[in-house]
């Protein structure tokens, strides 16, 4: 097994309003249930310094990360590479988007609730997927 690695299921709001979690994981990963825009503003305040977040979308994840680009910066990441591939026997195209938030980055480590407005996203009753490595 790996050593020095502990592992986290829940959901990425549940780690949010928590503040012992915050910019605490190495790691962390959510899978394609909501625009990057709300996976972003959820999982990259759990990010620590130097650590990733790792998206996994579906085909349309260029528009959403075009559309993401802003709170992403706000957050303090930066995309790093948007990995495409097609699942077998014609399961359509994935991707594996990366974002780092480097060691050094913007002060703001939340989007503002206009901007959580504009996003045109509601999450009630919607629940997101998330592993954290520590």
């Amino acid at each position: 097994g790996l050593e020095g690695v502990r592992c986290y299921h829940d959901r990425a709001e549940t780690f949010g309003q928590n503040p012992g979690h915050g910019a605490a994981y190495d790691i962390v990963t959510a899978r394609a249930v909501a625009r990057m825009s709300v996976l972003s503003e959820l999982c990259v305040p759990l990010v620590k310094k130097g650590g990733y977040f790792v998206a996994m979308k579906a085909a349309s994840s260029h528009e959403e990360l075009d559309d993401a680009k802003a709170a992403i910066a706000t957050l303090g990441g930066k995309v790093e590479e948007d990995y495409a591939f097609e699942l077998p026997k014609e399961e359509g195209e994935r991707h594996i988007i990366l974002i780092k938030k480097p060691k050094k980055h913007q002060k703001n480590t939340r989007v503002s609730r206009d901007f959580r407005i504009r996003s045109h996203y509601k999450t009630e009753g919607i629940h997101f997927p998330c592993f954290l490595v520590q």
